[in-house]
């Protein structure tokens, strides 16, 4: 048992891989790589259900898919990383098609940090209340 001398014993932990496996966040890694991120990337299950899915009424008549959401997703993602150096999270908005003739703006959050071992950084993609 690891004891941290600020919180005391640790009761319990949840890994980003368990947190995969359950769901609640949605690897989209192989996407980003095609993007231009070069480290393991999630989306939360929120973000991902909320807005990258197409939403009902929505079909490829009006140019949606999951793959095109994605795409701008990420394109946002890598723009606010690059202009945003030396910080571990970049806010930016994304404009997602709800229903015909409404958009959304919605405000995401790019968090990279440590992943499970501590060693290697990962990119979380998620909305505010996920954070």
């Amino acid at each position: 048992m690891t004891t941290d001398k600020a919180f005391g014993n640790l009761i319990f932990s949840y890994t980003r891989a368990q947190a995969i496996a359950d769901g609640v966040l949605i690897d989209i890694t192989d996407e980003a790589k095609a993007h231009g991120f070069k480290v393991h990337t999630v989306v939360t299950d929120n973000l991902y259900h909320r807005y990258v899915e197409v939403p009902d009424g929505l079909d490829m008549s009006f140019g949606q898919s999951i793959a095109g959401r994605l795409h701008d997703l990420l394109t946002l993602a890598m723009f606010a990383a690059r202009a945003s150096k030396g910080t571990d999270r970049v806010y930016f908005k994304v404009d997602f098609l709800m229903e015909p003739g409404r958009s959304e703006t919605v405000q995401v959050i790019a968090h990279i940090g440590p992943g499970d071992d501590g060693a290697i950084p990962v990119l979380t993609i998620m909305l505010p209340e996920d954070d």
